[in-house]
Order: structure tokens, then C-alpha cells, then sequence
């Protein structure tokens, strides 16, 4: 006995070392690839020397005396703190993470390698002008040095994550960044998923009247009825196919619904400002990922300093200021896609029909390498209105009749696409009217560019806009014949087609994503917008007070009262409040009355310490689950996050919206009150399986956490809790702090769409100015500025956006000096 003891002792002990052991080769490993910020780096491809001083947020302000050499320092910063994220973006661009993969993602290469998007950065690389051109090399050359470094001195690969999936690191190209400008005009991509949609619920829905409550236009001047789908394309049925494809692949670039694009801007000028001078607020909205898409660095170009938000990948400020302007970017919603249903030659399959005949497909071969597996090869095939896309992805199965495949049209598959020479050329403009002049040569993708200087203010909406022609069959609301000479793209509108607002009489320019114009097709913009519920907030606020300061702008920044909410409840709940008889506890009856009683003297904050929040969108979820869960059948999926339109008209009984309430199989008619009354008990039964039956110490923050996961690590055991960042965080949907809900899985209100990136600046005392990021400037999990900023951030705090080098020297984690070899 006593040698079993012995021996169990000595087996557990030895296993304790080995663990030991291992766990410290493990760190060793990883922080091998810490950069060390305190330190002093021979480098070839200078023409004199640089410091990156990195300031005590770990944000580095680069000072070198060429522009040369400041993008080669911002290429090494990049390069130092993210080499991993931007590794990955560029195998996403290039369709080749399945080399890293394998098998999970073969259909997100597919879908990028049809689109061709990293072949048009490579064309688009002529097309920029001579600075940008010197600023991408000069870029991808301090990018590489990094690389070089890491190979040298063996620093741990550059990144942890490069031990686990371990492929040859090939040099950074200026091509490389061209097409990550790409790659993010395909996630805040749009109109494509809204086409589909729409098409597939016209199927099922040939009164006009529902399709525009599930589908609402936003509330102003009235578009023209669209012809059902079925007329458009021949072959379709008012049966609709329901073969879904499953959750998105691994890294799949195109957002889902209601993820994509959206952001708040807003300006004043300095009759509306108390320091007499202008103000502006930025806050982009993409999905949380750990660390942050952003990054925060401040560059000493020859026209002056520059400060604000990069992407790692891309050298240029994307949203900042200068010594001269401030400028910041919301999602326009352009529509700047539309699908066209190509029909095949049925004697030759390797034709589609054009205007003038039959003619062959461009098409080309391309092999797909996949870890463990054997290559897949590609046959992609282009129309004249674009690539051709499979059925198999966004449910274009559903839509294309038999002997007929899909093409897509699309502003940012152009192959001389000059966005990057606009990004450059902001940071060296040196007042709002010259801003305004190098936004030209924006074309995907599109954004509202709001700027201002010392005096004015403006808008603009900046990206190229397909010319379609007046007698569009769908206006591009649908997929149309590409055959068909009215539905095809006629070139781009001039850039003096876009829409701006320059210094207003008003004193104040925004957007929240809301409709901005309303102008008839074809110049219409869009008919797909992504806001109407926070701009009422914004306008109430803006308009609340004469004059603002820069705190009353952070104040609007960091709203949170959802007027949706105070526009909704007492719609939905006019009948329900008050009345009925007492109930004893614990009764459903009982808890359905202590929801009501805290809904009612709500006011619409959505707190992430109060329970009302959780009360009203678990109730609200229910309420469209039930009004279109019959009607609509398995395609109701779709629509996973509350469409606040569609619930008001069918609460106010717009052009017989009401018809939504009565269960088409149930025997008896039922009122929208008694589906409110059963939503309400579903939302209170969900409520007591996942978070309790006492309503009182719900906390809204338990459910609306935001998930910044890591989206290698994030579902690796034991590693996801030091790589994924939760925070419990206050907003909704519908706020102006805004936190968008999953939609979908055990938890639909998982905050995972929001302000990754706030910025608010005053041109009365400019480094005044304040940003923040929602995690930290370091993309290794090891480094304290993984997530120190998102402390900041989730508490509505701010760092100073300012360009004293002073200020940046004081207190400083360290001095990074790139010297000449």
C-alpha cells in the first residue's frame, strides 16, 4: 500500500513539473514575440533615422524628417503590434486561408477568389498617384524590416499564433494593402444579402402591402411599387426554396444582415459651438474582434502632424485630424451592388445571353491549396456585369431559375480603384475645401465623409455611384436579367453627383446611417439605409441645446435611451397596462404584471444595470418571432434582430399591417393584443430558464456583453479566456452608444457590433482632442495593452488626441529608434 502511495505521489509530482515545465516553454515561446518598445533597430530601406516614441497607451507617434521614412516606421509599428491580424486580412484577401485552415475554410476562399479581389488591388496598384505609390512601398519596406528582425533574432515568429498555425511569412507588398481596402469594402458590404432577401420574400409575399411592412421603405417621400419578382425573372414560383446553407463559413468577409456598415458623425460649426470654433464626433461601428480593427498612431508628415484611427495593413489615418482638418467616416449605403440573372446558352453552357447575342464567359483557373487535404481547382467565369457566384452561397439557389447563374456588379471590383490616393491625400490637405477636392478619387468603399477646419464644416457622401439607367426593371431593389440593356450599368455618375452639405445654415451636418437625401432614381443613393431610429435621438440632442462644447458631443456619444423603446412599448402594450386582476406570486400571470410594472415607468435607458433593457428586448424578439413565424415559414430566420417599422405599422394598422397579428393556421382570430400578451410570456419564460424570476435584479449588462473574441484563439479551451475580452456594456440596437445584438444563438443580445473607435475634436484647443479603442493597441494576448484602452472605452473614457510631443514623452513605455544600416 504504502508503495502505491509512493509511487502516485511520484507520478502526480512529476506530472505537476512536466505541466510546469511546459506551461513555462509555452510563455517562453510567446513572449519571445513581445516587442520590445524601448529600443534601438539597424534597418535597411531608410534615409535617415526615426523614433517611434510610444506613449503610455502604447499609441506611437512616429518622427522622422521624410514622409518616406514616417510610413516606414508606421509599416514597423503595424507590423510589431498586429502582424498576425494583418497576416490574416491579406490571406482573407487573397483567398488562401485554407492553406492555414484546411477544410473550414475552402468556401471563404471560393468566394474571394471569384471575386477576383486580390487580382484588381494588384491592377489598382498602377493606377495610384506618385506620393501614394512611395508611401505603399515605403510602408510594405518597414513592414518587411520587422519581418526581417523577427527571423534574425528569432523573436518568436511575431506572433504567438503563429506557433499553432505555422505557414512561411512572405514579404508585404503595396498590392497587399490595396486589397485590405478591398476586403473592408466587402464586409461593410451590403445590398447584395438585401437583394436576395427581398427577392425571396416577394416570393412568398405577392401583396405589395406586406412586403413593405417586413421590408419597410424609410418613412419620407414614396418610391414606385416594384413588379413582383416572379414577373422580372422567368422561371421563378411563388414557391420559395428553403435550403439553407448553414451558419457562414470561418472567416467569412460578408457580414450578416444588419452587421454590416454603420457609424455616427456629426459636426458643428462655430455659430453653434461655445468656443466659437468648430467641433466634430466620429464613432465607426464594425464588429468586435480582440484586438480591435483599429489602431491608434499619430504620424510628423512634411504638411504637419497627423493623428487618429489606421488599419493595420493600410498606411494612412482613416479617420483623424491634422494641424489643419479633422475628418471622420459613417456607411453611407450607397447602393453600389446589384445581381444580374445570366441566362446559359442551352446549346453551348459556356455562354450567357447579352444584349447582342450569346457570348462566352472569361474564364480562368484557380487552385485552392488546402491543409491536410488535395487542392480544389476553380473555374471562374465573368460576365460583362461581373463574377459569377455559385448557388451555394447567399441563398442564390433560391432565387436563380434552372439553366441561369447569378453575376454580381460591384464599385470596389474595379481594377483602377484610386481609394488609396484619396485616404493618403486627406492627411496632407490643408483645409476643408481641399479635402473636399481629393475625395474624388474615392470608389469603394463608399462612405459620408464628414470634415471640418478652424471655420467650416461639411458632408460629403465620397465613393463612386453606378449610373443606372431610368428604366431599370428593378430599380436594383432585385436581381434583374442581365441581358437586358436597361438593367445594365452605364459607367459611374460624376463625382459632383454626390451628395454634400456644406456649412448648413443650421450650424450642424450628422449622420447616424440615416436616409440622407431624398432624391428620385436614379440619383436616388439608396433605397436600403441603416439607421431610422437613431438619428431622432441625435437630432433631439443636437437641437436640445444652442451651443455645444466637445463634453456635450461626448455626452451625445455615449446615449443611451432608445427611442424606439419610448416609441414602441406603449404601442404595443396599450391594452396590457393596468388592467386585469391581481395575481398571486408565482403565477405567470403575476410575473407578466411585474414586467409591465417596470416597463411602465421606464424611460428607455437602455443601463446596463437596470432589468427593464432585458424585460423590453426579450419581449420585443418574441412579439416579431410570433407576428411572422406563420407567414413567413423557415425564411422568418432571416430576420433575427426587431424591425421597429415593421412593428409600428403593424401596431398602428398601416395599410392593413394589422393582418400580421392573426395566426393564419389558428381556428380563431386572434388581435395584436393578445400576441403582444403571449410574446410578453414568451420573453418572461425565456427570461427564467437564462437569467432568474426575479425580474428586479435583472442586469442588462449579464446579457448585452460585449465579445471582443479572438477569432483564431477565441474557441481554443483554456486559451479563449485570455484572448477574448468581455465587458459588460450599456446601448442597444437603436441607441446612439450603440451595441448591436447577435440576433441569433443562446444569447441574441451579445453585444458584437458597436464603436470599436470613438473620436471627438475641437478645433478651439485641437489637442484637447480625445479617442479611444475598444481593446488595446497590442494584438498579443501577453502584453498589457491587449485590452488596457477597453477599460477606458467600456467606462466612457477617453485618451488625448494630441500632437505635443511633450505630452506623448511624458510617461512613456518606450523609444523605438530605426536607424540606417
Amino acid at each position: 500500500m504504502a508503495l502505491i502511495f509512493r509511487t502516485l505521489v511520484w507520478l502526480t509530482t512529476a506530472s505537476l513539473v512536466l505541466a510546469t515545465i511546459g506551461v513555462l516553454i509555452v510563455y517562453y515561446l510567446a513572449s519571445r514575440s513581445l516587442p520590445e518598445y524601448d529600443n534601438t533597430v539597424p534597418v535597411s530601406g531608410l534615409t535617415a533615422d526615426v523614433e517611434i516614441l510610444r506613449d503610455n497607451s502604447g499609441v506611437p507617434h512616429i518622427f522622422s524628417t521624410s514622409d518616406r521614412d514616417a510610413f516606414f516606421a508606421l509599416g514597423y509599428a503595424h507590423a510589431q503590434d498586429r502582424l498576425w491580424q494583418m497576416t490574416l486580412m491579406r490571406r482573407t484577401a487573397q483567398g488562401r486561408l485554407s492553406e492555414l485552415f484546411g477544410t473550414r475554410t475552402v468556401e471563404t476562399d471560393k468566394l474571394l477568389r471569384r471575386l477576383d479581389i486580390y487580382p484588381r488591388a494588384v491592377q489598382s496598384v498602377a493606377a495610384q498617384d506618385a506620393r501614394t505609390l512611395d508611401a505603399l512601398e515605403s510602408y510594405a519596406a518597414g513592414v518587411n524590416a520587422r519581418i526581417s528582425e523577427i527571423n534574425r533574432d528569432s523573436l518568436g515568429r511575431g506572433a504567438p499564433e503563429f506557433f499553432v498555425f505555422n505557414a512561411p511569412l512572405a514579404p508585404w507588398q503595396p498590392a497587399d494593402s490595396l486589397a485590405l481596402v478591398k476586403l473592408m469594402a466587402l464586409q461593410l458590404s451590403s445590398h447584395l444579402r438585401e437583394e436576395v432577401l427581398r427577392a425571396r420574400t416577394s416570393l412568398l409575399l405577392p401583396d405589395e402591402n406586406r412586403l413593405a411592412d417586413i421590408l419597410p421603405d424609410i418613412p419620407g417621400a414614396g418610391v414606385a411599387a416594384l413588379p413582383e419578382y416572379a414577373q422580372l425573372v422567368p422561371g421563378t414560383s411563388g414557391e420559395t426554396q428553403f435550403a439553407q446553407g448553414g451558419p457562414d463559413p470561418l472567416f467569412w468577409p460578408v457580414a450578416p444582415r444588419g452587421l454590416a456598415g454603420a457609424s455616427n458623425a456629426w459636426a458643428a460649426d462655430e455659430t453653434r459651438s461655445a468656443t466659437g470654433s468648430t467641433l466634430m464626433a466620429n464613432d465607426p461601428h464594425l464588429q468586435f474582434t480582440a484586438p480591435a480593427t483599429w489602431y491608434l498612431a499619430r504620424l510628423q508628415l512634411s504638411s504637419g502632424g497627423v493623428i487618429g484611427a489606421t488599419i493595420p495593413g493600410i498606411p494612412a489615418v482613416m479617420a483623424g485630424r491634422s494641424d489643419a482638418i479633422a475628418w471622420g467616416l459613417t456607411s453611407s449605403y450607397l447602393d453600389d451592388q446589384d445581381l444580374f440573372i445570366e441566362e446559359l446558352n442551352p446549346d453551348n453552357r459556356e455562354q450567357y445571353r447579352t444584349p447582342d447575342g450569346f457570348k462566352n464567359f472569361v474564364t480562368r483557373r484557380s487552385i485552392i491549396e488546402i491543409k491536410d487535404s488535395e487542392p480544389v481547382t476553380l473555374t471562374l467565369r465573368w460576365t460583362d456585369n461581373g463574377p459569377v457566384l455559385p448557388g451555394t452561397q447567399f441563398d442564390l439557389a433560391t432565387i436563380t431559375p434552372p439553366d441561369h447563374v447569378t453575376a454580381l456588379s460591384w464599385t470596389a471590383l474595379s481594377p483602377r480603384d484610386t481609394s488609396m490616393s484619396a485616404a493618403i491625400a486627406l492627411m496632407y490637405a490643408t483645409s476643408l475645401e481641399d479635402a473636399l477636392a481629393v475625395s474624388k478619387a474615392f470608389v469603394a468603399p463608399s462612405q459620408n465623409l464628414t470634415v471640418i477646419d478652424g471655420d467650416s464644416i461639411a458632408m460629403k457622401l465620397v465613393g463612386a455611384m453606378p449610373r443606372r439607367d431610368a428604366g431599370h426593371q428593378s430599380q436594383g431593389r432585385l436581381p434583374s436579367l442581365g441581358w437586358r440593356s436597361e438593367n445594365r450599368w452605364q459607367g459611374v455618375f460624376p463625382d459632383d453627383s454626390n451628395p454634400v452639405f456644406l456649412n448648413p445654415t443650421g450650424g450642424i451636418v450628422g449622420n447616424t446611417n440615416n436616409k440622407t437625401v431624398d432624391r428620385p432614381f436614379p440619383l436616388h443613393v439608396s433605397f436600403d439605409w441603416g439607421d431610422s431610429q437613431r438619428v431622432m435621438r441625435w437630432q433631439g440632442l443636437m437641437q436640445g441645446r444652442e451651443v455645444h462644447t466637445r463634453d456635450s458631443f461626448i455626452e451625445a456619444q455615449l446615449d443611451t435611451v432608445s427611442v424606439t423603446a419610448r416609441a414602441l412599448l406603449p404601442l404595443i402594450g396599450a391594452d396590457l397596462w393596468f388592467t386585469g386582476e391581481a395575481a398571486p406570486d408565482g403565477t405567470p400571470e403575476r410575473l407578466r404584471q411585474r414586467a409591465l410594472d417596470l416597463l411602465a415607468n421606464w424611460n428607455g435607458e437602455m443601463n446596463e444595470h437596470m432589468p427593464e433593457p432585458l424585460l423590453y428586448s426579450a419581449w420585443l424578439r418574441a412579439l416579431q418571432e410570433r407576428l411572422i413565424r406563420d407567414d413567413l415559414g423557415p425564411l422568418a430566420s432571416e430576420f433575427t434582430r426587431v424591425e421597429p417599422l415593421f412593428i409600428e405599422r403593424v401596431y398602428r394598422d398601416v395599410d392593413g399591417a394589422s393582418a400580421w397579428c392573426n395566426v393564419i393556421r389558428s381556428a380563431i382570430d386572434e388581435t395584436c393584443t393578445d400576441i403582444a400578451r403571449l410574446a410578453l410570456d414568451d420573453a418572461l419564460v425565456w427570461i427564467s430558464e437564462n437569467w432568474g424570476t426575479s425580474l428586479e435584479s435583472l442586469r442588462w449588462g449579464d446579457a448585452h456583453q460585449a465579445t471582443h473574441d479572438h477569432p483564431v484563439l477565441g474557441e481554443v479551451p483554456i486559451l479563449r479566456y485570455f484572448t477574448n475580452i468581455r465587458q459588460s456594456t450599456s446601448g442597444g440596437d437603436h441607441t446612439l452608444m450603440r451595441g448591436r445584438g447577435a440576433g441569433e444563438g443562446p444569447n441574441p443580445f451579445l453585444n458584437v457590433h458597436g464603436a470599436a473607435y470613438r473620436g471627438v475634436y475641437d478645433f478651439a484647443d485641437p489637442d484637447s482632442s480625445v479617442f479611444i479603442l475598444s481593446t488595446g493597441q497590442s494584438g498579443h494576448f501577453l502584453s498589457r495593452h491587449y485590452d488596457d484602452l477597453g477599460t477606458l472605452w467600456r467606462r466612457g473614457e477617453y485618451i488625448p488626441m494630441s500632437l505635443d510631443v511633450d505630452l506623448a514623452r511624458a510617461a512613456s513605455v518606450g523609444a523605438t529608434r530605426l536607424v540606417r544600416e
